[in-house]
C-alpha cells in the first residue's frame, strides 16, 4: 500500500520560508513522478509544481516561479518543497501527490494516483 505523508507545514509571517516534505512508502517511487499541490478555501486545487522521476524536469506555476523550488530524493524516497519569500495567498493546504503513468506529465489532480493526507501552511502578513 501506497503512502505518501507530508510534513512541514506552518505559520510563517510573509516573507518568511517554509520546506515541505514528503516521505512515500510502498511503492517504488523513484520511477515516477512527483508533485506537490495547494488548495485554498473556496479554491480548486492547483498543481504548485512537479519533478520527474530522475529529477531533470521540473515545473512550476507562474505565482511561485524564483520563489519555490521542488527537489527529490530517490534514495530516500522523498520529495521536498523549498518555499522561500512567502506570501499570505500562498495560504493553503500542500499535498504531496504520485503519478503512476509512463505518459506525459501532468498538472491536473485527476493524473495522480497516490496523495497525502496534506499539511497546512498559513502565511501571515
Amino acid at each position: 500500500q501506497v503512502q505518501l505523508v507530508e510534513s512541514g507545514g506552518g505559520l510563517v509571517q510573509a516573507g518568511g520560508s517554509l520546506r515541505l516534505s514528503c516521505a512515500a512508502s510502498g511503492y517504488i517511487v523513484s520511477s515516477y513522478l512527483m508533485g506537490w499541490f495547494r488548495q485554498a478555501p473556496g479554491k480548486e486545487r492547483e498543481c504548485v509544481a512537479y519533478i520527474s522521476w530522475n529529477g531533470g524536469s521540473t515545473y512550476y506555476v507562474d505565482s511561485v516561479k524564483g520563489r519555490f523550488t521542488i527537489s527529490r530524493d530517490n534514495g530516500k524516497d522523498t520529495v521536498s518543497l523549498q518555499m522561500n519569500s512567502l506570501k499570505p495567498e500562498d495560504t493553503a493546504v500542500y499535498y504531496c501527490a504520485l503519478r503512476i503513468s509512463d505518459w506525459a506529465p501532468t498538472t491536473t489532480p485527476t493524473g495522480y494516483s497516490y496523495w497525502g493526507q496534506g499539511t497546512q501552511v498559513t502565511v501571515s502578513s
